[in-house]
């Protein structure tokens, strides 16, 4: 079997046994490709790679300008491959097992404190239908700690307000209960009132956050709305799509929850993945200590 036919039966296991992303499926072609692509100069290949071909070529990238988190990324998708061809029977021993990975630190992911979460949620103008649709979305964004996508995706019959629950569809369309506060509860209520059917002209369709043809808003829309609001509250500081997401985990930690209870509510699969908040957590406190204690 050729690289490129290997290649695409990971894919395809990774797509068909764990629901990954399309997103997630490129980035393991783009690294497989390029890893493929430096064996085949040198007359190898993915099955029979050569014991020093790897570091030399990792040292190569280094060289290059990539970085060690590149590498590290890179890396982290050869053992992934490597073990499917081992479970598979295609390899009897994996190539990679004497090689390990670059120690790279945390990449502390961009939050808000909470005041500028409260300054936030309170921008849009809650007197007009669209205001009202905002207001909800960014509660339940950070009320919930949902991706972007999760957020517009919603329908209806996702959210049970008597229970205080959404039903969210993650990653590999996998299910979670996520209580949504009483904040989350009242803006959902108020926005159900007064703002989703001004908005809509067939409110009977399923979107619970509309936007254009009473279709479900997209991600960009929903992050050019908040940019806007966030000019509005006077955040400076760049906004990504994960932001309040981030800000959910952290100020959670921050209040002394559970870190598997954190994974649970993010869905995370890992709880690795999840792990990263406790730097965040440390990282403030250790600023706390600096700004406000006599010996910081």
């Amino acid at each position: 079997m050729s690289d490129a036919a290997l290649i695409d039966a990971f894919l395809d296991a990774l797509w068909l046994e764990q629901g990954a992303s399309e997103h997630t499926l490129a980035a393991y072609r783009r690294d497989l490709g390029a890893w493929a692509a430096c064996l085949a100069e040198r007359g190898a290949c993915l099955l029979a790679p050569g014991a020093e071909t790897l570091p030399e070529w990792l040292a190569a990238r280094r060289a290059a300008g990539y970085r060690l988190r590149s590498n590290a990324r890179l890396l982290s998708s050869l053992r992934r491959f490597y073990r499917w061809a081992l479970m598979t029977e295609r390899l009897s021993a994996d190539p990679l097992a004497g090689v390990r990975l670059p120690k790279v630190r945390p990449n502390l992911p961009n939050t808000l404190d909470e005041a500028e979460v409260e300054r936030l949620l309170a921008a849009p103008d809650t007197d007009t239908p669209l205001g009202l649709r905002d207001r909800a979305m960014l509660e339940v964004l950070y009320g919930c700690g949902l991706r972007v996508s999760e957020l517009v995706n919603l329908s209806l019959a996702s959210v049970n307000l008597r229970q205080g629950v959404v039903r969210v569809l993650g990653k590999g369309d996998k299910e979670r209960l996520v209580p949504l506060g009483e904040e989350g509860i009242a803006w959902l209520e108020r926005y159900l009132r007064g703002g989703r059917g001004a908005m809509m002209q067939d409110p009977t369709r399923p979107a619970l956050f509309p936007g254009r043809g009473d279709a479900c808003l997209t991600r960009q829309a929903f992050w050019h709305r908040i940019k806007a609001h966030a000019r509005t509250a006077g955040i400076s500081r760049p906004l990504s799509p994960h932001t309040l997401r981030h800000a959910f985990a952290t100020h959670l930690l921050n209040h002394g929850a559970n870190l598997r209870v954190v994974q649970l509510l993010l869905g995370h699969s890992d709880l690795s993945t999840t792990q990263i908040y406790t730097h965040v957590a440390q990282a403030r406190l250790e600023l706390l200590h600096v700004e406000h204690h006599p010996r910081g």
